[in-house]
């Protein structure tokens, strides 16, 4: 994937129209119009739209959170690896004190400071975002989803 704009805090969270607007703006739309239609003709047909209508958000939303899963569970694995093989064998140990949220933001990080920003995340506790916003030298990851 080709980015026009280097890949920044402000700027690495995905966007894909067709799904953020055209799927969502559907969706929504016709639960609005079966609220219209029941409002209208109210019989079993139409509640059972309604239902329909609602129950159609679910799998949208799991259709993106699945994937999502899965991406964070290969980020931890692919940091826990980075870190074994930049960070002095006395501190291995303490790889896996790190959680799933601080891993994930530590994978904008270079290496070249990536173990720092490891230890800072462990002795203040930071979160995915106070992580991110300590990078000084942004790795983008340009094939997450």
């Amino acid at each position: 994937m080709s980015e026009t704009v280097p890949q920044n805090l402000k700027n690495h969270g995905r966007f894909d129209p067709q799904y953020h607007m055209v799927a969502l703006t559907v969706l929504f739309v016709n639960l609005v119009m079966s609220f219209i239609f029941l409002a209208q003709h109210v019989s079993i047909f139409s509640e059972w739209l309604v239902i329909l209508s609602i129950a159609v958000f679910i799998p949208f939303f799991k259709l993106r959170s699945y994937p999502l899963k899965v991406q964070d569970r290969i980020i931890r694995l692919e940091e826990r690896m980075r870190l074994q093989a930049l960070a002095p064998p006395e501190w291995h140990a303490q790889i896996f004190r790190l959680s799933e949220d601080q891993l994930i933001g530590l994978r904008f990080a270079a290496d070249e400071e990536v173990v720092e920003l490891a230890k800072m995340a462990l002795e203040e506790n930071l979160d995915r975002k106070q992580i991110k916003e300590r990078i000084k030298d942004w790795r983008p990851d340009n094939f997450r989803i």
